[in-house]
């Protein structure tokens, strides 16, 4: 028992290590970027976004990823700087949070800390990055059903319900702040509602395929002269 709890112990230093050298990666990346572009940010399903590449392809605008897998709200909070304020911006499209779909081990509801603390990143952006046009994305579906995903810990609260809980969430904050909610997932989704088996890695994370569906539903709010509307 004591070598499975350091085992799983050593597995969080080493990650937690990774995302701090990521974060100093993308630091040292914004001094070199032009400013005043797209920018995608948030955590691992950002991160594995492709955008930058699907862009570049399609003649579009530039489009930054500053996605960091593992991060939560908290993390990108303390991170504002490099993962959202340093690279000033013209367009903003953000998924955060859905690592904070798990149990808390302060024993604070999940649900109330991700909605504060979303609520904290609404209002950097609004107060720092005033008048840009801000898309927040609605969390991807996932498939309980995938080998993977099937008694893993990482399913316990992060269910389809939950998740279109938090969209709910979600979209009545973008109404507040006067922010695009959008929500692209139809492409991603089977029958049942889940994310369909073909294009998921685990039950959470998803394959390039599944991303060019998202892209091309994000087309529209990808063009200079588009500022999108609520979908």
């Amino acid at each position: 028992m004591n070598d499975e709890k350091d085992f799983l112990e050593k597995l969080k230093a080493h990650a937690a290590l990774d995302r701090t050298r990521k974060l100093k990666q993308l630091g040292q990346l914004n001094r070199y970027i032009q400013k005043g572009q797209v920018l995608f940010t948030g955590s691992s399903l950002m991160e594995q976004f492709p955008i930058t590449e699907f862009c570049l392809n399609e003649g579009l605008p530039i489009a930054y990823n500053r996605g960091i897998g593992g991060y939560t709200t908290d993390d990108f909070l303390a991170s504002v700087h490099e993962m959202l304020l340093d690279p000033q911006p013209s367009k903003v499209f953000i998924n955060i949070g859905t690592n904070d779909m798990n149990p808390r081990s302060d024993g604070e509801d999940w649900f109330a800390h991700l909605s504060a603390n979303y609520r904290r990143i609404a209002e950097i952006i609004r107060d720092r990055l005033p008048e840009i046009p801000v898309y927040m994305m609605a969390y991807y579906p996932v498939n309980p059903a995938h080998p993977m995903a099937q008694g893993s810990p990482m399913m316990q609260i992060r269910t389809n319900e939950n998740i279109r809980r938090a969209n709910e969430m979600v979209k009545a904050l973008a109404a507040e702040f006067g922010f695009h909610y959008i929500d692209v997932n139809d492409g991603l989704k089977d029958e049942q509602g889940c994310l369909k088996m073909e294009y998921t890695i685990d039950g959470i994370h998803m394959y390039a395929e599944a991303y060019r569906t998202v892209f091309e539903r994000l087309r529209p709010y990808l063009s200079a002269e588009v500022q999108g509307k609520d979908v």
